[in-house]
């Protein structure tokens, strides 16, 4: 029985925004009535996003348990994930961009696995299901499409969005994992070492996709992907 959800926010100069996705992850009301607790790890960022979540929290923090945990130094989006995990209570967790791109309100397709009983671990994919995707970059959907299929081949899971941000993991499982990439390196690490818990139960649900472009914020790029094909290969036969 899960009596409370905790959602990991890494933030990265995202002061004028930030507000907005906390908005939409306090006005969800999460199935079977599951308390949330919101973990925001701000990752040394230069711009104001330390004040904007410090408002927000002085505004809410009442409403809705909010931590905000500051990162001395700029880590990386991955680094900001392993301390969410770590100051993490709820038996689950999910991990929510800072950005626009994924819609809080889904957080229930991806509990209901979980509540029926069904699984331990569920990734929301954006290349599955009717829901909405804004049509962007056709070489960054080939890429993450590459990505998979290349961590699928070493993991023998049949994913269609290994490089997803909704993740949502049993706590313990997420603990246990030792992960160690600090930036983007993040998601194929994490689908390496869960894919060899012994029996567990890896679930895929359709989600929407409000992308961004890179006017727009977007931080991601071609060297990332070079990276993510490193630690394929350094997580499913090296390690």
């Amino acid at each position: 029985m899960i009596k409370k959800l905790s959602i990991i926010i890494p933030a990265y100069n995202e002061g004028r925004t930030i507000h907005l996705i906390l908005d939409k992850v306090r006005q969800v009301n999460l199935l079977n009535n599951i308390q949330k607790e919101v973990i925001i790890v701000n990752d040394a960022s230069s711009d104001n996003t330390k004040d904007a979540i410090e408002n927000y929290i002085s505004q809410y923090g009442k409403e809705m348990h909010i931590s905000l945990f500051n990162q001395e130094v700029n880590q990386g989006k991955g680094a900001a994930i392993h301390k969410g995990i770590e100051l993490a209570t709820g038996e689950f967790l999910i991990v929510q961009d800072a950005d626009l791109e994924y819609d809080p309100e889904e957080f229930n397709i991806l509990l209901k696995p979980v509540i029926d009983g069904y699984a331990d671990v569920v990734y929301g994919s954006r290349f599955m299901g009717g829901n909405p995707h804004r049509i962007l970059f056709f070489w960054h959907t080939i890429g993450n499409k590459f990505l998979t299929f290349l961590s699928n081949m070493f993991t023998n899971l049949n994913l269609t969005d290994m490089e997803t941000c909704y993740k949502l993991f049993d706590s313990k499982i997420a603990k246990g994992l030792k992960l160690k990439e600090k930036r983007f390196g993040f998601e194929p690490e994490v689908t390496a070492k869960v894919s060899k818990v012994p029996k567990i139960r890896i679930y895929e649900v359709g989600i929407s996709y409000y992308g961004r472009t890179y006017e727009e914020g977007k931080k991601i790029g071609p060297i990332d992907g070079f990276r993510a094909i490193y630690c394929i290969l350094k997580y499913n036969i090296f390690s």
